[in-house]
């Protein structure tokens, strides 16, 4: 690699663009989710400073989503706590696969990475490097995924923060919302592991929905996990070849 390469900027590289590019296609569910959780959140009673704060911070739907009912009922701050971590536990498992790509950089540029990451951006990124080993390439592809999801969720967000009140509830927010999710969710499923973890999840939390506090969603990911490990136990690992690597 020149020095010339080395140097150009990181939005100038064709990997930057084709990260973008190939968000842009799951953008639009990105951005309806994003309208329907700060819709959601306007219509909480959480003061609007506080919404947005949540949004910019945590940057994750779901669990924001989740956490708002025990935030309006009150509840234990562990309890919030307890659920938003359960929500996230894919989390996780993104980091864990993403380890052998960025492992090599600094602490902080991997948490930074890691308050960027996102379920789309990670299933886009593996689709683009399925070779878990690192690449000059991979850098400039995350960032330029980053740069349309990121305000893909954002900027509809604050849009449902800020134009909650001319929305009317009548519109069934709710309904879009589980739409939006299905749609996000659909992307996701790759494969004969991932349907099978989706299915035992819907049917635990529908079987347990009637569980206070939306447990049922914590009863539906720890499901989802058990089955997801016990797959994985049952799956053959493939021998790697030994002589690429002299």
């Amino acid at each position: 690699m020149t020095d010339v390469t080395m140097q150009r900027p990181i939005w100038r590289d064709p990997e930057f663009a084709r990260g973008a590019r190939e968000m842009i296609g799951i953008s639009m569910g990105i951005a309806a989710w994003g309208l329907v959780t700060g819709v959601a959140m306007a219509k909480s009673g959480l003061p609007l400073q506080l919404s947005i704060l949540m949004s910019l911070l945590v940057f994750a739907g779901s669990a924001q989503l989740a956490a708002l009912p025990l935030l309006v009922a009150g509840a234990p701050v562990w309890m919030i706590w307890a659920i938003a971590l359960c929500v996230n536990l894919r989390f996780v498992i993104f980091s864990a696969q993403w380890r052998p790509y960025f492992a090599h950089l600094p602490r902080w540029h991997r948490m930074l990475l890691g308050y960027f990451t996102a379920d789309l951006n990670y299933v886009v990124f593996m689709t683009r490097f399925p070779q878990p080993k690192p690449s000059p390439e991979q850098m400039p592809y995350f960032w330029g995924g980053v740069a349309v999801n990121w305000p893909s969720w954002q900027l509809p967000t604050l849009a449902g923060l800020l134009l909650a009140d001319v929305i009317p509830t009548a519109w069934g927010f709710g309904f879009a919302g589980i739409l939006a999710l299905l749609g996000l969710m659909y992307s996701l499923l790759t494969d004969r592991a991932s349907w099978v973890a989706a299915g035992v999840a819907a049917a635990a939390a529908v079987t347990t929905v009637a569980l206070p506090l939306k447990l049922n969603v914590v009863v539906a990911i720890a499901a989802a996990v058990a089955i997801g490990l016990l797959m994985d136990h049952a799956t053959p690992v493939e021998a790697k070849p030994m002589e690429d690597e002299t």
